[in-house]
């Protein structure tokens, strides 16, 4: 993995991380000790991550097949790692338009090494930010067609928005660029089944973030379940609705419906 003038492998990156945490290469020594010590103190941090993963792909298989989607907006891309957006969906229906979104010039730079189309589809990268909707929109717009139904996924990426920056008025201003037929795909942390630790009011799951912001990583906000099925108000939720990305279509197992995790998701028809 060749270094790049602007990325600082000295400080830890919370895509790298992540792709930490997949069994990904594209990561350093300082993401594997911040890695390792948050799963130290919330080992249940790499089952989310996982479930998360394995979500985006039965929602994008869901959404490129018995839905017909053929664009897709994937704001928040995070580093390439197995089945990204892309590859299930081309997979399903090889015209696929993919647009990546991300602000970090580490993601991009792996992206445009990495992730690659198939010959009938197109896969292309916005540098934007999520603050700036309608930016992403104009610059998505070049991809793909916005007269017809796009799939917005945005996984893990609402959760980086404070209150203060209104997640909920961001969403709506993402929406609103959208035609009727589109989908939305959420997935976002919650702390449902956190415990508190001892006698500190707060789970381990808190506990390891606020210890993760210290060590220099991107702040992350928790949200209750409710909330985040609020996001989809106005919208046509599809079976099961809003439930532990775990949870979502999993695929039939003998040992029963898989262990609830703290992620929560669902996937959404607008009207």
């Amino acid at each position: 993995m060749a270094d790049h003038p602007e990325i600082d492998s000295t400080v830890p990156h919370s895509a790298r991380i992540w792709n930490y945490w997949l069994d990904g290469k594209e990561n350093y020594p300082i993401d594997r000790e911040v890695g390792d010590a948050f799963v130290e103190i919330f080992p249940g941090q790499v089952d989310i991550a996982r479930h998360s993963r394995a979500f985006l792909g039965r929602a994008v298989r869901y959404l490129a097949g018995e839905a017909g989607v053929r664009q897709f907006l994937d704001i928040g891309t995070g580093l390439p790692t197995v089945d990204n957006t892309h590859e299930v969906a081309q997979r399903v229906a090889p015209e696929s338009r993919i647009v990546y979104v991300d602000n970090d010039p580490l993601v991009l730079v792996h992206a445009r090494a990495l992730l690659t189309s198939t010959p009938e589809g197109v896969t292309a990268y916005v540098d934007a930010d999520i603050h700036e909707p309608e930016s992403i929109i104009a610059m998505a717009a070049e991809t793909l067609d916005l007269s017809r139904p796009v799939a917005l996924l945005l996984l893990g990426i609402l959760g980086h928005l404070p209150d203060e920056d209104d997640p909920e008025g961001v969403l709506a201003r993402l929406v609103k660029a959208l035609p009727s037929g589109s989908f939305v795909v959420i997935n976002d942390g919650s702390d449902v089944f956190g415990t508190p630790v001892g006698d500190v009011d707060e789970s381990a799951r808190a506990r390891a973030i606020a210890r993760y912001v210290e060590a220099g990583g991107t702040a992350y906000h928790l949200r209750p379940p409710e909330r985040i099925a609020a996001y989809f108000e106005g919208l046509e939720l599809v079976d099961p609705g809003v439930v532990p990305v775990s949870r979502w279509r999993s695929e039939p197992s003998p040992f029963g419906e898989p262990p609830a995790v703290d992620a929560f998701c669902g996937v959404a028809r607008v009207p």
